[in-house]
């Protein structure tokens, strides 16, 4: 029944749905068996209204997610979800814009989904955005509490981005360091994958609940294995092929970049296995390091991101796994020569004694 709901009623195709909701399921490491259940939440009759918050960001975020194919993700989520307030996409705006938001906040309040875009300036009363004659602050200490959820979109909303590098000039901060109170969780990136923002959406829907998390908010599903971990050049990192300057005869044989900068060793995220788009790339599979984007203070920590992340023990100049494997190898050959030839020494000795035995 759900899926022929799916069919009947979603502008994208049937197929493209149930794709969608199966990378979804496949994202947040359920079984097949709970695909249904995901269709079911998703091809409900009631849409639960969702509030998008736009603050200091360049909307890549919503770039990504909007333009995101394959399934086509971004219709997909605004045919699962009302999507009540958000400035880019909404035909209306001004007065028209701000009086959606208010009615959505007084027929909804303790039912719809906040999501957050953008860091919120805070130094000088936040005066450094403003939307409607009021402060990015004003804004969230209003709509945030009302909310029944809050998602953080990409590492701005998260941890502060790019606006809270030193010497943060407007006192960027992310969302969790102004708002408690309703369920949040930090979906980081800069930008994020779409699916990361797919499964969080359709795991709220079918168990009433925000994904689990790790220390930092972040959904485990997206954020529990390092790049590093998951890296389709980790085998050259482990046998000691790097990259010793972009152009070189190892970049183009797609050796490890650890040295020219790649910050995989230290981020953690889903980018090597969710990819991006319909293109199936991410940046490491096309050249360049990880630069970190998914960690808090990645602007300051992570930087300067063309030279080595400290802390990270390097194969040694002798050879990586294959070749200890190969020295092990050869010093097991040599143990089993050696007991061999104790072996057949032993024998030997024992045939002569037996032999002078006989003489005598």
């Amino acid at each position: 029944m759900a899926e022929q709901l799916a069919g009947q009623r979603y502008k994208v195709s049937r197929r493209v749905f149930l794709k969608g909701c199966t990378l979804a399921a496949t994202a947040l490491g359920l079984s097949e068996s709970m695909v249904p259940r995901l269709v079911e939440a998703a091809v409900s009759s009631e849409r639960p209204p969702v509030v998008w918050l736009h603050f200091q960001e360049c909307t890549g975020c919503t770039e990504a997610l909007l333009r995101a194919s394959h399934p086509d993700i971004g219709r997909l989520i605004l045919d699962i979800i009302s999507l009540d307030y958000h400035e880019t996409v909404m035909a209306g705006s001004g007065r028209q814009a701000e009086k959606s938001l208010q009615d959505t906040l007084d027929r909804y309040s303790g039912k719809f989904v906040c999501v957050v875009e953008g860091a919120i300036p805070t130094r000088d009363g936040g005066i450094y955005c403003k939307i409607g004659g009021r402060t990015a602050m004003d804004i969230l200490a209003e709509v945030g509490p009302k909310a029944a959820a809050v998602i953080a979109m990409g590492t701005c909303a998260s941890f502060g981005g790019i606006q809270a590098a030193k010497p943060n000039p407007t006192g960027a901060v992310g969302v969790r360091e102004l708002l408690s109170g309703p369920p949040l969780i930090n979906i980081p990136g800069c930008p994020p994958n779409p699916i990361s923002f797919l499964g969080t959406v359709l795991h709220y829907f079918t168990f009433k609940r925000l994904p689990r998390t790790d220390q930092m908010g972040r959904p485990l599903f997206a954020y529990g294995r390092k790049i590093h971990d998951q890296c389709e050049r980790r085998a050259h990192f482990d046998e000691g092929r790097f990259v010793e300057q972009f152009g070189d005869d190892a970049h183009r044989k797609g050796y490890c970049l650890y040295k020219v900068g790649c910050r995989g060793p230290g981020t953690f995220s889903n980018c090597p296995a969710a990819r991006f788009n319909d293109v199936d790339v991410w940046p490491v599979s096309v050249g360049h390091g990880c630069i970190g984007c998914t960690e808090p203070d990645f602007w300051d920590a992570m930087g300067p991101f063309y030279e080595r992340l400290p802390g990270v023990t390097i194969p040694g100049s002798g050879g990586g796994i294959v070749h200890d494997a190969g020295t092990v190898g050869k010093a097991v050959l040599g143990v089993t020569a050696a007991a061999i030839g104790v072996h057949a020494a032993v024998g030997i000795g024992r045939k002569l004694a037996g032999r002078k035995k006989e003489e005598e």
